[in-house]
């Protein structure tokens, strides 16, 4: 008899109609400078108005962001009967600053808040209604000056490379030339290596063929340069509309491999790596944020016990003694070093005035003998 006449070849079905019932939550993270069409892409990568774009012709009218802020954005999107609760994490105010020293504090407070919260929920009695807003993703968005990583940019992509799947992002893809976005791409990927900071990377499955190299082409295509549109779709040709961005000299289209990135990356959001995404955070980013939590309750743990331990107070108690005595040594030699200070001073200035009397006197013996000459 074989296995197959058993049924266990069904577990799968059984589980993709759990999975179909129950959904999925997925948690997007935008971070980058105000300005670099955050939420334009955001609109365009779901093809939906989840966040409405901030209007910059009248942001001179605004106060600026004492603090970054953070914005929770959730919406429920659908797709073949399949739902999905998304929630679109935004930090406006990051990088407006002309001192933005330690302006990603709060971004990696976020983060590790909800590892924090995630941890409690666990250690509850009653664990079926979880809240869950682990950052599954962070796409963080770099202004496109063509010369490379700016010194904040580096600092905040290591902080946040070590606690959530950071994904690099080449912004308003359609102000560089196609050198020139390679030239770009080349001097990023060498500050990225050279500074050690981690960034998401697709697993290579060695058994599939195709997945395999679509892997290895989202790889090498890293950091992506992207290109939003909020406008209407637009026409071509007759009868055939593209989703992009009019200019005078043509038109730069977000779904054209040639122009950008936009399906390379939206590939490795939504198509073929979620589910990677989801599972790596909970499986590495997650379980690292509770271990070194937990050995770090652990080793306040056993200080505390230590400090309880009477045979420690009475060591503590005698090394304080000890050193108590010993700067009161110190302090007392300290005193008579100042006083034979003192003394030798007032010696020397009683030496100095002798000399300068003995001067003096000579001085006028000289003044005498020099009249009488004369």
């Amino acid at each position: 008899m074989t296995v197959d006449q058993v049924g266990i070849a069904n577990l799968p079905n059984q589980r993709f109609k759990i999975v179909s019932k129950e959904g999925a939550t997925f948690t997007l993270m935008v971070a980058g400078e105000s300005g670099l069409g955050k939420s334009t892409f955001v609109n365009t990568l779901f093809q939906s108005t989840l966040k409405t774009p901030v209007d910059n012709k009248a942001r001179y009218k605004r106060g600026i962001h004492a603090t970054v802020e953070i914005e929770v954005t959730r919406a429920e999107l659908e797709e073949r009967n399949f739902k999905i609760r998304l929630n679109i994490i935004d930090t406006p105010g990051f990088g407006d600053n002309v001192n933005n020293k330690d302006s990603w504090q709060p971004i990696v407070d976020f983060i590790d808040d909800q590892h924090d919260s995630m941890m409690k929920q666990e250690q509850q009695p009653a664990r079926g209604d979880k809240k869950d807003l682990r950052v599954h993703a962070c796409l963080y968005f770099i202004r496109p000056t063509g010369h490379s990583l700016k010194p904040l940019d580096i600092e905040v992509m290591k902080k946040l490379g070590t606690r959530c799947n950071l994904i690099p992002i080449i912004a308003k893809a359609d102000t560089l030339a196609q050198k020139e976005m390679n030239e770009f791409k080349s001097r990023i990927r060498q500050v990225i290596e050279a500074q050690d900071i981690r960034i998401y990377t697709p697993p290579i499955e060695l058994d599939d063929q195709a997945s395999s190299d679509h892997a290895k082409s989202l790889i090498e295509s890293m950091p992506f340069s992207v290109i939003g549109s909020g406008e209407d779709e637009i026409e071509v040709a007759p009868g055939q509309f593209v989703k992009g961005r009019q200019y005078p000299w043509g038109i730069a289209e977000v779904e054209n491999e040639d122009h950008c990135d936009f399906k390379k990356l939206r590939s490795l959001l939504l198509r073929t790596n979620m589910l990677d995404l989801i599972l790596s955070t909970q499986e590495l980013h997650y379980e690292s944020y509770r271990t070194l939590k937990l050995e770090s309750a652990e080793t306040g743990s056993k200080r505390s016990r230590r400090l309880h331990n009477p045979k420690f107070k009475e060591e503590e108690e005698a090394l304080k003694k000890y050193f108590t005595e010993q700067v009161k040594a110190e302090e007392l030699r300290f005193k008579q070093w100042e006083q034979n200070i003192v003394t030798e001073r007032h010696r020397l200035n009683k030496d100095l005035e002798e000399v300068q009397a003995t001067i003096k006197d000579l001085e006028e013996q000289v003044k005498r003998i020099q009249l009488g000459k004369k």
